[in-house]
């Protein structure tokens, strides 16, 4: 046997599934290690086979820990032979055996086997390997969101326990539909197949299970999103979206951003679902007007606010340790004033707690933003009764005002106060008046219906009449 490290792959099955070069190893060995002793091709293997975790039980620890324990073997004279199941390319510790051998010095030489995914991807009809994502289940299990385009295929190897398809499962439900129909492989054989919600219901798991997640053409993905943007924008595509620019684009951005609000104030999740995927229309057609010009890509934009998400919340990617929103609160804003401070660079001016307010905003979201801003750094009132002062305060000088600029002035003064107010009582007053609009809106329509009801016309009646029938619309409306 040569000194160092050799890992050779087993394949899916039996030894019908040896490559040559496996064969030649395998029958002249005189000692292999395995992680795994269950793999059925070793029954046909004449050599010793030894188990890594009995040989060290740090072993089972997890891959770094049983790299370790292969490189120390592969140090020796005579060096070591570790058979893992499929191609070596598929072992969760190659990468860390690699590390090390590298770092020590220790010579490693890989043997092919028939990969695994290869075996599960004929067991599952797969007419092509084209566009087929492969991802560790045990990777899976370590996120919250699954790294896989619904729209293609996708096989996900190690599927060893039901608690480990459980929390495979939770994740994948973040991007998949409960019934979308999923198979359970082991070697070249389908051993269950059902929907993603029964996963975790099976018992058919062990080293060797895959999870086989069929395309979902009616689930699509960013990139496929942005294939069809970037289309739509090439020499063949749309002529009206060719035309387009970031100034001809603004206007259907506000109307989109606005008809996601209406969305959310009608509290219906299929029309959200709907205006939410209008108003990423226009963030894709953006971005692909800045790629076409050289100026960023999608992957700045998703860079970007994904840094800053990072950067601002230590308490969850980092080691601070908070107690509760009001200090997350507290740290964010802290976080933002030195992102402020270092891009005001040389800058003579000094930094302000009111840079970056968006001037464009909606006024009372405007107002709200800068209410918040200032209370972050101590101006506020000590209790809400100064603030309901203020607010009568600024009541009595409208009735005071006499110059229509002072008039002007003192509404908008009255304005502000009635946000601080809503801010004091936990209340989004953009929100808020949105609702309020919404509500008169209805209620007016149904006082003309009555007045049409009785053969009137709004004109014709007097103020008592139509305060009448405002009192019996409130009544109808809610």
């Amino acid at each position: 046997m040569p000194a160092g490290i050799t890992i050779v792959g087993l394949g899916p099955g039996d030894s019908q599934y040896w490559t040559r070069a496996a064969d030649s190893l395998l029958q002249q060995a005189t000692e292999i290690y395995v992680g795994v002793t269950s793999h059925p091709s070793l029954a046909a293997v004449p050599a010793k086979i030894c188990s890594l975790t009995e040989a060290s039980p740090a072993a089972g620890d997890g891959p770094e820990q049983l790299a370790a324990e292969v490189v120390r073997l592969g140090r020796r004279e005579t060096g070591v032979i570790y058979a893992v199941p499929g191609h070596p390319l598929e072992d969760a510790a190659l990468p860390h055996i690699r590390a090390l051998a590298e770092v020590q010095r220790v010579p490693l030489t890989l043997i092919p086997g028939l990969s695994l995914v290869e075996a599960a991807a004929t067991a599952v009809k797969l007419e092509t390997l084209r566009k087929l994502q492969i991802v560790h289940a045990d990777e899976v299990a370590h996120l919250h969101h699954p790294p896989l385009a619904p729209d293609q295929p996708a096989l996900l190897p190690g599927l060893s326990n039901p608690a480990l398809a459980e929390r495979v499962k939770q994740v994948l439900l973040n991007a998949y539909a409960e019934n979308v129909t999923v198979t359970l492989v082991q070697g070249s054989a389908q051993v269950w197949s059902g929907f993603l919600a029964q996963l975790d219901q099976q018992t058919r798991f062990d080293e060797f299970t895959l999870l086989y997640l069929p395309a979902d053409p009616g689930n699509s993905s960013l990139p496929t999103f942005q294939e069809t943007i970037a289309h739509l924008r090439a020499p063949e595509g749309c002529p009206w979206d060719r035309e387009q620019t970031h100034h001809s684009l603004r206007p259907f951005l506000l109307e989109e951003t606005y008809e996601v609000l209406e969305a959310l104030d009608a509290a219906n999740p299929t029309a959200l679902a709907e205006e939410l995927g209008d108003l990423l229309l226009q963030i894709l057609l953006h971005t692909q007007l800045a790629t076409e010009a050289g100026d960023f890509k999608m992957g700045d934009v998703i860079g970007h606010i994904h840094r800053k998400l990072v950067r601002r919340h230590p308490h969850v990617f980092g080691d601070v340790t908070v107690n509760g929103a009001d200090e997350v609160t507290t740290n964010w804003e802290a976080i933002k004033r030195v992102e402020r401070a270092t891009s005001n660079g040389q800058n003579e001016t000094p930094p302000s707690v009111l840079d970056g307010v968006p001037a464009a905003l909606p006024a009372l979201a405007q107002a709200l933003t800068i209410s918040k801003r200032v209370v972050r750094v101590g101006f506020e009132w000590p209790t809400i009764e100064g603030v309901l002062d203020k607010l009568i305060e600024e009541a009595r000088e409208i009735t005071e005002a006499t110059h229509p600029a002072d008039l002007e002035a003192e509404i908008g003064d009255l304005l502000f106060s009635a946000v601080n107010l809503a801010r004091w009582r936990k209340v989004d007053p953009e929100s808020a008046l949105r609702a309020t609009n919404a509500r008169f809106t209805r209620r007016f329509k149904r006082l003309e219906l009555l007045a049409t009801g009785q053969g009137k016309a709004l004109t014709d009646m007097t103020i008592e009449e139509l305060d009448a029938l405002w009192e019996e619309a409130k009544v109808l409306e809610g």
